[in-house]
């Protein structure tokens, strides 16, 4: 694990991870795939956490003022659940069934994004609870399998047509926590380990530098050839994921 190649790739996802929180919608999505092409899936998610949480603070402090309330306590109730099922499960998830799944979201949040770009305008939809629950629960599992969370919560609350801000807002606070509740699990799986603690020390700057340029191009970036560059990487990364997968496991 201490290769080049693994610290190249290790900077890139943590400088995902930090962007992510930085308010880069779709983006954090990217981290576990990048880091899987050089480690096991469920080592990365282990690496990569810790790193998730430092840049959740700095994500705190730069959306302190911008965010819904009510889409984070449905949202965060929800994920607990989740995360339990996620928690009770992790025996059955091997390096290869986690790369299914991860590469699967990614196919999955590629497609719905095209199906959504050819729809017409919709009246936006107002939170509730029913749904709140049913993408909480999804994004507290995924979330604790890969970091990938984001896709239902983006399922839920894209539909609301939130501004930009507190769109970001709402979505960084609210991992935040489900983030700070999926650390006892990871400690307890040996996901998180003294080794692993180690080398994100090396990283964290990284992932600083990652929250502060991701707080930035949320600002100022047209939502339109980078987010289609990050649509573009997605898929293609989550398709070796599951090819990877399927070669090994057949």
């Amino acid at each position: 694990m201490d290769t080049t190649l693994f610290w190249i790739f290790a900077s890139i996802a943590t400088f995902v991870v930090g962007a992510s929180k930085g308010g880069v919608p779709g983006i954090g999505i990217l981290a576990v795939p990048i880091l899987a092409q050089v480690i096991s899936p469920v080592v990365a998610a282990g690496l990569l956490l810790p790193l998730y949480v430092i840049s959740d603070l700095y994500g705190l402090w730069l959306y302190r003022k911008d965010f819904d309330l009510w889409n984070i306590k449905i949202m965060v109730f929800a994920a607990t659940i989740g995360i339990g099922i996620g928690w009770a499960t992790a025996q059955f998830n091997s390096d290869d069934l986690v790369k299914l799944i991860v590469g699967a979201i990614g196919v999955w949040y590629s497609v719905d994004l095209y199906l959504k770009s050819k729809k017409k305008e919709v009246e936006a939809k107002p939170a509730d609870v029913p749904r709140g629950l049913f993408w909480g629960t999804i994004a507290g599992f995924t979330s604790f399998v890969a970091h990938a969370g984001g896709i239902p919560f983006q399922m839920y609350v894209l539909p609301q047509r939130l501004t930009k801000m507190k769109y970001a807002g709402t979505s960084t606070i609210a991992f935040a926590i489900i983030n700070a509740l999926k650390l006892p699990p990871y400690w307890f799986l040996g996901q998180i380990n003294l080794i692993s603690l180690e080398k994100c020390l090396y990283l964290v700057p990284m992932a600083l530098f990652g929250a502060w340029a991701g707080f930035k191009l949320t600002k100022i970036l047209p939502e339109g050839p980078f987010f289609k560059a990050v649509e573009i990487a997605l898929l293609l990364v989550s398709l070796k994921l599951i090819y990877d997968a399927l070669v090994h496991m057949l």
